[in-house]
């Protein structure tokens, strides 16, 4: 149930004085209730480039799709099997991996995870041909994703907020974490899938060797993870604690910040899943190409990621969503005029913006309403939400089928059109910003 707040505005203090980025941290912010034994300026770095492995590991599949089809002749529905079966893990370790972070201390959650992230990898090269042990490799990756990309990004945070040596927890930018996570998460998720599709163009075992890369880096990440110390975790009792968390069930939470949550995943599932497959035929759709549109889609994410340490959370969510109607429209122009990848590649990096804005905008709200002894939890609930995104190419395909392509991508297009002015509409009611 949704806390009591009928205004929807959030707390008083937020309505007589919106955040500012760059801000001083807010009284529940310096509450800190996960402290690092030795505050360490630089250990954010290391559980950083263990979501960037994670991350790596987790997309490096996407061109791989394309491969499996062809190389074992699978069907369009073996293949979406073998994403669902990933969603499917990810989602619960999202859940649990944040909350019990919170609760158990977030080295304790994380170091596990990052361990047998690139054990799932050993898996797809273990059994290249044999679909269960695919499918297998696949749901250990979900898994491990979720429980690392809710608890990474908590203690990203926590690290952020400490890093101050000198007088931890006080003068840091409560905005640095979450750009700081959205930054190793993206630069993840894009590396992985174009060094991937490079090896399975042009390498000799399309099906093994593209793996090869996130074995090592998956190994040092988890070396680098286990040597930042724990968390001592202060005990709240447990009437205290509540799911979802008091942030979640906040009017504020629903209006300004989940609205647009889905549109992180699913500007980009439709830059680097749907556009490569409208753009082209069966005959000429490859791993290459697909790996092109990734790159740029992520190169533009990753630049719209420092643009959005400028600005007000709520105007870059909203210059985000607008983007991601942008490019769907630009999606729309290069399937309805006969295939045009250039204009594809245009909407890819309009897309790519779209999901770099929104996902550090988004992050940054999700962890000002939160606690620090539930923003594991509360940004589990973000990721969740943003990770229905992902049904975006079913939700194409489905339209697709009813209307055409074209105007399947100009739906999507009207209604990021329609979220963009909703969330600018209630920021100029509320003056969140």
């Amino acid at each position: 149930m949704i806390a009591a707040d009928p205004a929807g505005l959030g707390d008083s203090s937020a309505r007589s004085k919106p955040e500012e980025p760059g801000d001083s941290l807010s009284r529940r912010e310096k509450t800190f209730t996960q402290r690092p034994s030795r505050p360490d300026a630089r250990a954010w770095m290391r559980i950083a480039f263990a979501m960037f492995a994670v991350g790596w590991g987790a997309n490096q599949f996407s061109p791989m799709l394309i491969v499996y089809r062809h190389e074992l002749n699978l069907s369009a529905a073996a293949v979406a099997g073998l994403f669902v079966i990933y969603a499917a893990t990810l989602v619960p370790g999202l859940l649990v991996g944040g909350p019990a972070s919170d609760r158990y201390g977030r080295r304790l959650v994380l170091v596990p995870f990052v361990v047998l992230s690139p054990v799932a990898t050993l898996l797809l090269i273990v059994g290249p041909r044999d679909l269960a042990v695919i499918a297998a490799g696949r749901a250990l990756a979900g898994l491990c994703s979720g429980v690392v990309f809710s608890s990474a990004t908590a203690w990203v945070q926590d690290l952020s907020l400490a890093g101050n040596a000198v007088a931890p927890y006080t003068g840091a930018d409560p905005a640095a974490g979450a750009r700081r996570a959205a930054l190793a998460l993206t630069a993840g998720f894009g590396l992985g899938p174009v060094v991937a599709a490079g090896f399975a163009q042009w390498a000799g075992d399309p099906l093994q060797v593209p793996y090869l890369p996130h074995l090592v880096i998956g190994a040092v990440a988890a070396v680098a993870a286990m040597s930042v110390p724990g968390a001592r975790a202060v005990r709240e009792p447990a009437a205290r604690r509540g799911w979802p968390p008091t942030a979640v069930r906040s009017w504020r939470f629903w209006l300004a910040v989940a609205p647009g949550a889905p549109l992180v995943f699913g500007s980009i599932s439709l830059a680097i899943v749907v556009l490569p497959e409208d753009v082209t035929s069966a005959k000429t759709l490859s791993a290459g190409f697909a790996g092109l549109m990734t790159m740029l889609a992520f190169t533009a994410g990753v630049a719209a990621q420092s643009l959005a340490r400028r600005i007000a959370a709520a105007n870059g969510l909203i210059s985000g969503l607008a983007c991601a109607a942008v490019g769907t429209g630009l999606g729309v122009a290069a399937v309805y005029g006969g295939q045009d990848r250039a204009v594809a590649g245009l909407a890819a990096v309009f897309l790519g913006a779209a999901y770099g804005l929104c996902l550090v905008c988004g992050l940054r709200q999700a962890e000002r309403l939160a606690s620090a002894s539930d923003r594991g939890a509360v940004v589990a609930c973000y990721y969740a939400l943003a990770y229905v995104g992902f049904a975006a190419p079913y939700l194409a395909a489905g339209l697709g089928a009813l209307a055409g392509k074209a105007a399947a991508l100009a739906i999507l297009a009207i209604a990021a059109l329609v979220l963009s002015l909703w969330t600018a509409g209630y920021a100029a009611i509320t003056g969140v910003r």
